[in-house]
């Protein structure tokens, strides 16, 4: 006979569902509770299911990953600007400026979300033992 514990241990969690969720700053299990308990610190437990959250090894992932999407997308929007419109340089530099740490700061937890809502679906760094 199979134990029971085993079984859910072992059965496989849907991992897009899960990367939404933690992209939304939500619960990967649940999708209701909060992720964070502020703007980057990772919730022990879920409110809502009471999932243990704690397993978490995002790093500088979140981070990394901030900085080459704000990069690509300002880098881009540089110069399409510049060859088109031709600013001022200090106006130019200002908007880039407010706009590439605006995008970080919404960025950078949803990114963090996501990366801990994958290592949640694939059971890495401790979150496929039982709480």
């Amino acid at each position: 006979m199979t134990d029971v514990t085993q079984l859910t241990e072992t059965e496989e969690r849907p991992v897009k569902p899960a990367m939404w969720r933690g992209f939304r700053r939500k619960c990967p299990n649940c999708g209701e509770g909060h992720l964070f308990d502020g703007f980057l610190k990772v919730s022990d437990n879920c409110p809502a299911c009471d999932e243990t959250l704690s397993h978490h090894r995002a790093d500088d992932g979140p981070a990394y990953l901030t900085i080459l999407i704000v990069a690509h997308a300002l880098g881009f929007g540089i110069h399409f600007v510049w060859s088109w419109f031709r600013p001022e340089p200090l106006v130019m530099a200002t908007i880039f400026t407010v706009g590439s740490v605006a995008l970080s700061l919404f960025l950078l937890p949803r990114l963090k979300g996501l990366i801990v809502a994958i290592q949640w679906a694939k059971r890495m760094h401790g979150f496929g033992k039982s709480h």
